[in-house]
Protein backbone atom coordinates (compact mmCIF):
# COMPACT_ATOMS: atom_id res chain seq x y z
CA UNK A 1 0.00 0.00 0.00
CA UNK A 2 2.70 2.17 0.51
CA UNK A 3 4.88 1.47 -2.10
CA UNK A 4 2.19 2.58 -4.24
CA UNK A 5 2.18 6.09 -3.00
CA UNK A 6 5.68 7.42 -4.15
CA UNK A 7 4.60 6.09 -7.75
CA UNK A 8 1.73 8.08 -8.02
CA UNK A 9 3.03 11.10 -6.72
CA UNK A 10 6.09 11.03 -9.08
CA UNK A 11 3.76 10.85 -12.07
CA UNK A 12 2.09 14.36 -11.14
CA UNK A 13 3.75 17.83 -11.10
CA UNK A 14 4.50 17.27 -7.59
CA UNK A 15 4.62 20.78 -5.41
CA UNK A 16 7.44 19.02 -2.97
CA UNK A 17 10.77 18.47 -4.14
CA UNK A 18 12.12 16.10 -2.02
CA UNK A 19 9.37 13.57 -3.30
CA UNK A 20 10.78 13.28 -6.85
CA UNK A 21 13.86 11.71 -5.44
CA UNK A 22 12.18 8.94 -3.78
CA UNK A 23 11.47 10.30 -0.06
CA UNK A 24 8.08 9.88 1.16
CA UNK A 25 5.86 12.00 3.73
CA UNK A 26 5.95 9.65 6.46
CA UNK A 27 10.06 9.05 5.87
CA UNK A 28 10.77 12.35 7.26
CA UNK A 29 9.40 15.00 9.30
CA UNK A 30 10.64 17.80 7.62
CA UNK A 31 8.78 17.44 4.66
CA UNK A 32 5.31 17.86 6.45
CA UNK A 33 6.01 21.92 6.82
CA UNK A 34 5.79 22.67 3.63
CA UNK A 35 2.26 20.18 3.23
CA UNK A 36 1.13 22.32 6.29
CA UNK A 37 1.55 26.10 4.62
CA UNK A 38 -0.82 24.88 1.80
CA UNK A 39 -3.24 24.11 4.16
CA UNK A 40 -3.93 20.39 5.73
CA UNK A 41 -6.09 18.04 4.11
CA UNK A 42 -7.70 16.48 6.87
CA UNK A 43 -7.93 17.48 10.56
CA UNK A 44 -5.82 17.43 13.25
CA UNK A 45 -7.92 16.55 16.20
CA UNK A 46 -8.92 13.25 17.33
CA UNK A 47 -12.94 13.96 16.54
CA UNK A 48 -14.64 12.08 14.58
CA UNK A 49 -15.60 14.69 11.97
CA UNK A 50 -12.94 15.29 9.05
CA UNK A 51 -12.35 18.86 7.53
CA UNK A 52 -14.94 18.00 4.57
CA UNK A 53 -14.27 20.73 2.76
CA UNK A 54 -10.43 20.37 1.92
CA UNK A 55 -11.29 16.77 1.25
CA UNK A 56 -13.99 16.81 -0.62
CA UNK A 57 -12.26 19.16 -3.18
CA UNK A 58 -9.58 16.93 -3.29
CA UNK A 59 -11.09 14.09 -4.00
CA UNK A 60 -12.42 15.59 -7.09
CA UNK A 61 -8.76 16.35 -8.62
CA UNK A 62 -5.93 14.68 -8.98
CA UNK A 63 -3.64 16.40 -6.76
CA UNK A 64 -0.87 14.51 -5.23
CA UNK A 65 -2.07 15.47 -2.06
CA UNK A 66 -4.57 13.20 -2.31
CA UNK A 67 -2.87 9.55 -2.06
CA UNK A 68 -1.18 11.11 1.29
CA UNK A 69 -4.56 12.08 2.62
CA UNK A 70 -6.04 8.70 2.04
CA UNK A 71 -2.91 7.13 3.86
CA UNK A 72 -3.18 10.01 6.35
CA UNK A 73 -6.74 9.56 7.30
CA UNK A 74 -5.95 5.79 7.06
CA UNK A 75 -3.76 6.26 10.31
CA UNK A 76 -5.57 8.95 11.55
CA UNK A 77 -8.89 6.31 11.98
CA UNK A 78 -6.36 3.19 13.07
CA UNK A 79 -5.27 5.79 15.60
CA UNK A 80 -8.40 6.67 17.02
CA UNK A 81 -9.29 2.87 16.39
CA UNK A 82 -6.50 1.46 18.67
CA UNK A 83 -7.24 4.75 21.45
CA UNK A 84 -11.19 3.18 21.94
CA UNK A 85 -9.22 0.04 21.76
CA UNK A 86 -6.87 1.06 24.85
CA UNK A 87 -9.72 3.06 26.29
CA UNK A 88 -12.21 -0.04 26.24
CA UNK A 89 -9.49 -2.72 27.80
CA UNK A 90 -8.91 0.28 30.36
CA UNK A 91 -11.96 0.16 31.32
CA UNK A 92 -12.45 -3.84 31.27
CA UNK A 93 -9.50 -3.78 32.99
CA UNK A 94 -11.04 -1.53 35.54
CA UNK A 95 -14.34 -3.03 35.91
CA UNK A 96 -12.64 -6.32 36.48
CA UNK A 97 -10.48 -4.93 39.18
CA UNK A 98 -13.35 -3.27 40.45
CA UNK A 99 -15.53 -7.02 40.53
CA UNK A 100 -12.36 -8.48 42.11
CA UNK A 101 -12.37 -6.00 45.13
CA UNK A 102 -15.78 -6.62 45.45
CA UNK A 103 -15.55 -10.11 45.56
CA UNK A 104 -12.61 -9.61 48.09
CA UNK A 105 -14.32 -7.50 50.42
CA UNK A 106 -17.45 -10.16 50.09
CA UNK A 107 -15.19 -13.05 50.71
CA UNK A 108 -13.84 -11.37 54.10
CA UNK A 109 -17.32 -10.36 55.16
CA UNK A 110 -18.19 -14.38 54.47
CA UNK A 111 -14.68 -15.62 56.28
CA UNK A 112 -15.67 -13.29 59.16
CA UNK A 113 -19.17 -14.48 59.44
CA UNK A 114 -18.22 -17.99 58.97
CA UNK A 115 -14.85 -17.56 62.06
CA UNK A 116 -18.08 -16.35 64.12
CA UNK A 117 -19.86 -19.28 64.13
CA UNK A 118 -17.37 -21.45 64.16
CA UNK A 119 -16.17 -19.55 67.57
CA UNK A 120 -20.02 -20.05 68.55
CA UNK A 121 -20.16 -23.49 67.81
CA UNK A 122 -16.99 -24.22 69.46
CA UNK A 123 -18.02 -22.17 72.35
CA UNK A 124 -21.58 -24.18 72.69
CA UNK A 125 -19.51 -27.60 72.05
CA UNK A 126 -17.65 -27.07 75.06
CA UNK A 127 -20.50 -25.79 77.19
CA UNK A 128 -22.30 -29.55 75.89
CA UNK A 129 -19.32 -31.58 76.70
CA UNK A 130 -19.06 -29.68 80.17
CA UNK A 131 -22.71 -30.29 81.02
CA UNK A 132 -22.10 -34.06 79.51
CA UNK A 133 -19.46 -34.26 81.93
CA UNK A 134 -21.02 -33.15 84.75
CA UNK A 135 -24.23 -35.33 84.01
CA UNK A 136 -21.81 -38.08 83.30
CA UNK A 137 -20.28 -37.85 86.82
CA UNK A 138 -24.29 -36.86 88.36
CA UNK A 139 -24.78 -39.92 87.00
CA UNK A 140 -22.48 -41.78 88.29
CA UNK A 141 -23.17 -40.75 91.64
CA UNK A 142 -26.89 -41.56 91.65
CA UNK A 143 -26.32 -45.15 90.43
CA UNK A 144 -23.99 -45.41 93.73
CA UNK A 145 -26.38 -43.88 95.61
CA UNK A 146 -29.20 -46.03 94.44
CA UNK A 147 -27.08 -49.24 94.20
CA UNK A 148 -26.33 -48.02 98.22
CA UNK A 149 -30.12 -47.52 99.38
CA UNK A 150 -31.08 -50.78 97.62
CA UNK A 151 -28.34 -52.55 99.68
CA UNK A 152 -29.74 -50.65 102.92
CA UNK A 153 -32.96 -51.88 101.93
CA UNK A 154 -32.02 -55.46 101.33
CA UNK A 155 -30.51 -55.53 104.49
CA UNK A 156 -33.66 -54.21 106.52
CA UNK A 157 -35.86 -56.32 104.74
CA UNK A 158 -33.50 -59.31 105.42
CA UNK A 159 -33.55 -58.39 109.44
CA UNK A 160 -37.38 -57.89 109.10
CA UNK A 161 -37.42 -61.57 107.81
CA UNK A 162 -35.34 -63.23 109.95
CA UNK A 163 -36.88 -61.47 113.00
CA UNK A 164 -40.20 -62.59 111.92
CA UNK A 165 -39.44 -66.46 112.06
CA UNK A 166 -40.21 -68.32 115.44
CA UNK A 167 -36.80 -70.00 115.36
CA UNK A 168 -34.57 -67.17 115.50
CA UNK A 169 -32.26 -68.99 118.38
CA UNK A 170 -31.37 -71.77 115.46
CA UNK A 171 -28.37 -70.65 113.64
CA UNK A 172 -28.59 -73.39 110.90
CA UNK A 173 -31.75 -71.81 109.57
CA UNK A 174 -30.31 -67.84 110.17
CA UNK A 175 -27.71 -69.46 107.36
CA UNK A 176 -30.66 -70.96 105.11
CA UNK A 177 -32.90 -67.84 104.70
CA UNK A 178 -33.93 -67.74 100.94
CA UNK A 179 -33.24 -64.94 98.87
CA UNK A 180 -35.30 -61.85 98.41
CA UNK A 181 -36.50 -60.96 94.99
CA UNK A 182 -35.68 -57.31 94.53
Amino acid sequence: MLSTVPTILSTGDCPFPALKSGFTPWDCSDFFSAAQSMGPAISGSVSDEPNQNQTNSNSGSDEPNQPVSVVDERKRRRMISNRESARRSRMRKQKHLENLRNQVSRLRIENRELNNRLRFVLYHCHHVRTDNDRLQSEYRMLRQKLSDIRQILLFKQLQQFSSAWPCNNVTIMSDQIPPLIT
